[in-house]
């Protein structure tokens, strides 16, 4: 989306989607991915949860999130676990951008999900 501008924050494994204003370092939020990092069994980015605001549903956003999330993981050398039914969905559309994430990696992902909800 040309009139969107992704920012990653690691510290708080948000990926936000804003709207490119003129003047402005950022506009206004209009989707998020919510992510965490899993150390174990291999370095990955989990995808937890993806929203993008009512009004700006449709527009590929959400798609915009997973593929900047991919193309992170791609640049650190990581893997995605994709528990984020979306990110899952979108990931089986595009495998040339989204390699297979492991079952033992996803299970993983799923435990360490489980043992601390607040990770999204």
């Amino acid at each position: 989306m040309s009139d969107i501008d992704l920012h990653d924050d690691r510290d708080r494994g948000l990926l936000t989607a804003r709207t490119r204003t003129t003047g402005s370092p950022a506009g206004e939020t209009v989707g998020r991915l919510q992510y965490f990092v899993l150390a174990e069994p291999t370095p990955a980015l989990v995808a937890a949860h993806t929203v993008v605001e009512p009004a700006h549903e449709g527009k590929g956003i959400a798609g915009s999130l997973a593929r900047e999330l991919y193309a992170m993981a791609a640049r650190e050398a990581l893997a995605v676990a994709p528990l984020c039914s979306f990110v899952a969905a979108w990931a089986e559309r595009h495998p040339g951008e989204a390699p297979a994430a492991p079952a033992e990696l996803l299970a993983a992902a799923e435990a360490a999900l489980a043992a601390d909800p607040d990770k999204w």
